[in-house]
């Protein structure tokens, strides 16, 4: 997604409803359940469940509500079986799209996906048909503040392994290899700064406008309602979308 792309959605999460809220801290804490039962309720020996827990601060879930959850997590017996499955495909007009899902029933989920990617004018590909065109990249996006000093915040991410730091209007992006990307994050984070998000994102080698009106809605309708689905965790998709609010 474009730069742009990527600030606008953290400031509609940001700006969430309360039912939006909810439904983002619910997936988050599905993820938090998951790494816990599979790698342990301690963060310092657990580094996915320090990823998921820097996850669900950028997105401002309460401190409390994580701590409730890992607690919750650590102390369940026999649960329903999750899995991660990545399913790939196309929106309007060839838009490249990558849906990361948590489920507990994949032939749900499956065709939960397929007749979103059917009724929005894409279709569901087999697995690898775009990811080809995405590189995976640790992002770090840190928003502008008067209490920021650009060049230390350069220096701290270079010398911690970053690849680059990059200067925006609404803030500033840290981007990382995924094998360097805790490193970095750990970091950052205990020099005091505050992530507006920070994750291993799928970025794509290139991006595709929709100048037809009609495949722009179809193709925001289709984002909303895989993001609606409770299965999907993340969604990242080349369209390059200018007049995303």
């Amino acid at each position: 997604m474009s730069g742009h792309s990527k600030w606008s959605t953290i400031k509609r999460k940001k700006g969430a409803n309360d039912a939006q809220r909810a439904k983002i801290f619910t997936k988050i804490a599905r993820e938090i359940s998951v790494v816990v039962r599979e790698s342990g309720a301690d963060p310092e020996n657990n580094s996915r469940l320090r990823d998921v827990i820097a996850k669900a601060r950028s997105a401002n879930m309460p401190n409390e509500n994580i701590m409730r959850t890992v607690k919750k997590a650590a102390g369940e017996g026999d649960s329903a079986a999750f899995e991660d499955i990545t399913y790939e495909g196309y929106g309007p007009k060839g838009v490249a799209i990558i849906v990361e899902t948590l489920t507990d029933n994949r032939n749900r989920t499956a065709g939960d996906v397929r007749h979103y990617f059917d009724k929005f004018g894409g279709n569901m590909g087999q697995s690898g048909c775009v990811s080809y065109m995405f590189d995976q990249k640790g992002i770090i996006s840190i928003e502008k503040t008067d209490n920021i000093d650009e060049d230390e915040l350069m220096m701290t991410a270079l010398e911690a392994g970053a690849d680059d730091v990059i200067s925006e209007d609404e803030g500033f992006e840290v981007q990382t290899s995924p094998e360097s990307y805790r490193e970095v994050r750990d970091a950052l984070e205990n020099k005091g700064y505050v992530f507006a998000s920070a994750e291993i994102s799928f970025i794509p080698q290139t991006t595709v406008a929709l100048d037809d009106e009609k495949d722009v809605l179809m193709m925001s309708k289709l984002i909303d309602a895989m993001e609606d689905c409770d299965d999907v965790q993340n969604i990242y998709h080349n369209w390059e979308n200018d007049d995303e609010e």
